[in-house]
């Protein structure tokens, strides 16, 4: 059984982005919604078991670097788009700062 689970990083401060709102669909509907914690993960997985396909995780990233003082970030929201394979577990983290951001299949 697999699961799927995220984290994400602020590279302007070095720290883990507290508060994002994460949003996962799959065929354009919202599977799960929530914010991750002061480690900049969430507390529990995005999905568990997730049946094969395409998913989408949108990170509000927009509204965390207002909230710490960036007036007009570059990025507002990042939708990541990727494919889920049976049985198998997936991390998607997202390494950002105002202007640019990374991401990639982690263990």
């Amino acid at each position: 059984m697999g699961k799927l689970t995220t984290h994400v990083l602020d590279t302007a401060s070095g720290e883990p982005a507290a508060n994002v709102r994460v949003r996962l669909f799959r065929a354009g509907a919202l599977l799960h919604e929530t914010r991750t914690n002061p480690d900049g993960r969430c507390d529990s997985p995005l999905l568990v078991d997730p049946a094969p396909g395409e998913y989408e995780i949108i990170f509000s990233i927009g509204d965390y670097f207002r909230a710490r003082g960036t007036a007009s970030p570059f990025l507002n929201e990042i939708p990541v788009r990727f494919l889920i394979e049976e049985g198998r577990n997936y991390h998607v983290p997202l390494a950002c700062s105002p202007y640019a951001y990374s991401t990639y299949r982690g263990s």
